[in-house]
């Protein structure tokens, strides 16, 4: 047991000693950071000025943009300045604010990826009904459900986390402020807190995950039903982009959870960290707007537009 003592700040540790590599990786990340940015306010811009855009498909991706903006940007300004100028202090308030605001955006993501594949599940299963069952008020009531449960649902685990007793040592061996390196900190019991983290995050994340992985089945099932190839490639293209998302982020919180936090090195727990904060909402809005081609159509009609006004 450590000495008790009343902590008003953490440092985040960052990277470490990177031996004169952390000005290269800052210029790598800034620039994976302001695609993700731009990428994601394209979309966003694209969906605003396109009425043909505005179906319930493209309300949940215009929805899930938003999120992918304020997702890394939980995480990336403090990891790009510990980068910069070493180990970086955040008050303990902030420490809180950065878990929960980051833990919401990630549990928003499971939700958001159940009710768009819940959203191909009708469209391709059931097309006749589809504008039925899958209303602007059903659109509408599914997204908004997922953003509030987002940010309803970490509110016990930071609760439990931030009243913890800490000890004198307030060095977070990380780039933000996550609980695994968190709690290591703590001087009191974490046990109880790291089990109903566990039973909270295995519920939220298999719920939606089970979700999708049924509605993929059935997607599965009716476009093998299909008789002639181009039906079944017109069909699967509505649902791909999709899919590459789901597998990147399913993919890379099952690498990181899967190997348990007592055998991950902080290295190793970073590098991950990496993957699906930094890298993963990236790749989301290029492979959105690569494989989509209505939204490829929507954004050179804009830029004609923009082009025609400015006289170019």
């Amino acid at each position: 047991m450590g000495n008790l003592t009343t902590i008003n700040e953490f440092l985040l540790l960052g990277f470490g000693s990177l031996h004169g590599l952390q000005f290269l990786l800052f210029g790598v990340f800034l620039g994976i950071y302001v695609v993700t940015l731009l990428g994601n306010i394209l979309i966003l811009t694209v969906f605003s000025f396109d009425r043909s855009l505005q179906t319930p498909m493209y309300i949940f991706l215009s929805n899930f943009s938003f999120l992918e903006i304020w997702y890394t940007t939980s995480t990336a300004p403090k990891m790009l300045k510990t980068l910069l100028s070493g180990p970086e202090v955040i008050s303990f308030a902030g420490c809180a604010a950065q878990f929960y605001f980051f833990g919401s955006m990630a549990v928003v993501e499971c939700f958001l990826l159940a009710a768009m594949s819940y959203d191909r599940y009708l469209a391709i299963c059931h097309p006749l009904r589809y504008p039925v069952l899958m209303n602007f008020n059903t659109c509408i009531l599914l997204a908004g459900g997922s953003w509030l449960g987002g940010f309803l649902t970490p509110v016990v685990t930071v609760t439990m986390a931030f009243q913890l007793s800490f000890c004198e040592a307030y060095e977070i061996d990380h780039f933000f402020c996550d609980l695994a390196p968190l709690l290591k900190l703590a001087c009191s019991d974490p046990k109880t807190v790291e089990r109903t983290t566990f039973l909270l995050a295995s519920f939220i994340t298999m719920v939606p995950f089970l979700l999708t992985i049924a509605s993929y089945i059935c997607i599965a099932a009716a476009v093998l039903r299909i008789p002639s190839a181009a039906g079944k490639q017109r069909a699967f293209s509505t649902c791909s982009s999709h899919l590459i998302v789901v597998t990147l982020y399913y993919g890379t919180l099952g690498t990181v959870y899967a190997i348990p936090t007592a055998t991950q090195t902080a290295t190793l727990n970073k590098i991950f960290s990496l993957l699906y904060t930094v890298v993963t909402p990236m790749i989301n809005p290029i492979v959105y707007s690569l494989r989509n081609k209505d939204v490829k159509k929507a954004a050179r009609r804009l830029m004609s537009q923009w082009t025609h006004a400015k006289g170019i």
